[in-house]
């Protein structure tokens, strides 16, 4: 291919002497100043545009050639919240946990938020927890991140007292954290109505979730439906610029032949767990259904660790409070538009 000046050279000859030629043929004046124009016009344009062709030919060429390595698209952060839940459990010798290799995690770039970047992450923040023994259990895995373990073990049996609230403050990075102690769905309703006020402000994170109580003592799903449908319109009673960022503690994978006692065995069935998960989704409290409150999916976790990580049927090991509260923390940082480097 000729370079662009001597493509120019033999534009100029051609504009020049075809139009000498065509006099010869006796062409009016008129006819060969009008041709000679026209020709002019596409020379030009085909001396200017022939190096952008010749670009895009290479370019597809080395495309076919050599190909580059295959990339992830990278998601658009709200996008990731369904791959949270995306996790693979490995049971020997000691149950663990990591987020799969699909394609969208990949992506969404989830990573376990070690002490250092958790106490950034929540760093001035007021979180409460409402709910039943689940509930207190993600407090101890958050407790567990955040403090080391002689100020752990300092502060378990106050957190552990039979039937009570918690309430700590890690003074040295401005963080709250109370645990409010709300085993029936009624409790949680009238804390947010009563209790959870705009002035002076509203927690940063609130994490709510109960129903074992419920299943135990009352047994009846469509009731529960009808409470936690009661919380969702609590929830959209709260008026504020600046809302919480909200979760729902799902219940746990029940272990029948670990339930510890025969009015559990008996009230506490596969069965009736099914029917409350699918009261939650009904009353579309969840954030996965239009509602304002992200899934923390106890049941997926603890059938993912497996009757191993259980002694008494429904409240299990540490690694699955922990895998929920990465979840969570990964949850606050997509919300959030905050990188964890």
């Amino acid at each position: 291919m000729l370079p662009p000046a001597q493509l120019a050279i033999l534009a100029a000859s051609v504009v020049l002497f075809v139009p000498m030629g065509l006099a010869g043929w006796h062409l009016s004046r008129t006819k060969m100043l009008f041709f000679s124009g026209i020709l002019f016009i596409f020379l030009f344009a085909a001396v200017h545009l022939t190096p952008y062709f010749l670009s895009a030919s290479h370019l597809l060429l080395a495309s076919v050639l050599f190909p580059s390595p295959p990339t992830y698209p990278l998601l658009p952060p709200s996008s990731c919240l369904p791959f949270l839940h995306r996790i693979s459990w490995t049971r020997a010798p000691d149950p663990v946990w990591s987020w799969d290799r699909s394609a969208p995690v990949h992506s969404c770039g989830f990573q376990s938020i070690s002490n250092r970047d958790a106490s950034i992450l929540l760093n001035g923040s007021w979180i409460l927890v409402a709910g039943d023994s689940q509930a207190r259990l993600l407090v101890l895995a958050l407790l567990r991140l955040l403090l080391d373990p002689a100020s752990l073990a300092s502060i378990e049996p106050d957190l552990f007292k039979r039937h009570s609230d918690y309430h700590i403050a890690i003074a040295d990075r401005g963080i709250k954290i109370d645990f409010l102690w709300a085993p029936y769905e009624r409790n949680i309703t009238d804390l947010l109505v009563r209790e959870i006020q705009p002035v002076p402000r509203y927690p940063d994170v609130m994490v709510l979730g109960s129903g074992l109580w419920h299943m135990l003592h009352v047994t009846n799903s469509s009731h529960y439906g009808e409470s936690v449908s009661r919380i969702k319109e609590a929830v959209f009673s709260l008026h504020s610029p600046v809302l919480p960022h909200m979760f729902w503690l799902g219940l746990p994978t029940l272990i029948k032949s670990k339930l510890n006692t025969d009015e559990k065995r008996e009230r506490m069935s596969n069965a009736m767990l099914e029917a409350y998960v699918r009261e939650v989704a009904k009353t579309k409290i969840l954030r996965q259904s239009g509602g304002p409150l992200v899934l923390l999916d106890v049941r997926l976790l603890s059938q993912g660790c497996g009757a191993r990580c259980t002694d008494d049927g429904m409240h299990y090991d540490g690694v699955v409070y922990n895998a929920a509260l990465q979840i969570m923390l990964n949850a606050l940082v997509i919300e959030s538009q905050q990188r964890i480097e």
